[in-house]
């Protein structure tokens, strides 16, 4: 195990290089001056090319990305245009609240999501299973930021439950959790779902509960177990997603988060 924990680690390197090279490339041939958008339309060609220096934008290429390269190992991701405050200080304060709330929303995905999608398999072609179907391809089509909107309309405008934005209690997570995590309780329960149905059909399956086993024992202590494996998978891949979210969603709500 830990022989290949170091092996996905080694083969993670040349991925970010290239990552990181890419993007910096597509940032320096879309065009646009750096240095004009921070100084406004007015700057004078003098004052643009004295910041054009300060900033190292006159340098070739590689240059300015081996020197961006060293600087990020270092911790450094230069000042925010906008608030005139290291990026790496703006970044690590946020984060936590960004954090918290993909902890919370993987959460809430996984315990719903494995719920319904076990419940769907036990009662496949029933009402409740095509009902769980339709709720689930309408929460993996349905863009998290309207779904944030309907909530906050429904819930805070309509109804005065919940509160419609701001981070100053508990209350506050629960309709950024909700809308955040719905793509992913989606994903979880249709992956759960099919895995369940494959492992049901399975003769050792058949063979508990020829032995008197208790459904509910066979499902959860058995079939579930077996199961679990392709819904690990998925929930590391939706917590990513689910954090990518959260950056989105924190503007229909005004977290203080990335």
């Amino acid at each position: 195990m830990p022989r290949f924990i170091l092996k996905r680690l080694a083969v993670a390197i040349p991925v970010l290089l290239g990552v990181t090279f890419v993007v910096f490339a597509m940032m320096s041939l879309t065009g646009g001056d750096p240095a004009r958008m921070m100084l406004g339309e007015d700057a004078s060609a003098a004052e643009i090319a004295a910041l054009r220096g300060e900033m190292g934008l006159n340098d070739p290429f590689l240059q300015r990305y081996a020197r961006y390269l060293l600087l990020a190992l270092r911790g450094d991701l230069g000042v925010s245009w906008s608030s005139g405050l290291p990026v790496a200080r703006e970044v690590f304060t946020r984060l936590p609240v960004t954090f918290r709330l993909a902890v919370l929303s993987t959460l809430l995905a996984v315990t719903v999501g494995i719920s319904a999608g076990v419940f769907s398999a036990v009662r496949r072609y029933s009402f409740w299973d095509g009902l769980a179907t339709v709720i689930a391809m309408m929460s993996l089509t349905m863009p998290g930021f309207w779904l944030a909107l309907l909530l906050v309309l429904f819930f805070s405008v309509y109804l005065g439950w919940l509160p419609p934005s701001g981070l100053y209690g508990p209350l506050y997570y629960i309709l950024p959790v909700i809308s955040i995590s719905a793509a992913s309780t989606a994903a979880i329960a249709r992956t759960t779902r099919s895995g369940m149905l494959e492992v049901i059909s399975q003769d050792y399956i058949r063979t508990v509960r020829a032995r008197g086993m208790p459904e509910t024992g066979v499902i959860l202590r058995h079939a579930l177990k077996n199961a679990l494996i392709p819904i690990i998978t998925v929930t590391g891949i939706q917590f990513a997603v689910v954090l990518g979210g959260a950056v989105v969603n924190e503007q229909v709500f005004a977290l203080p988060g990335l």
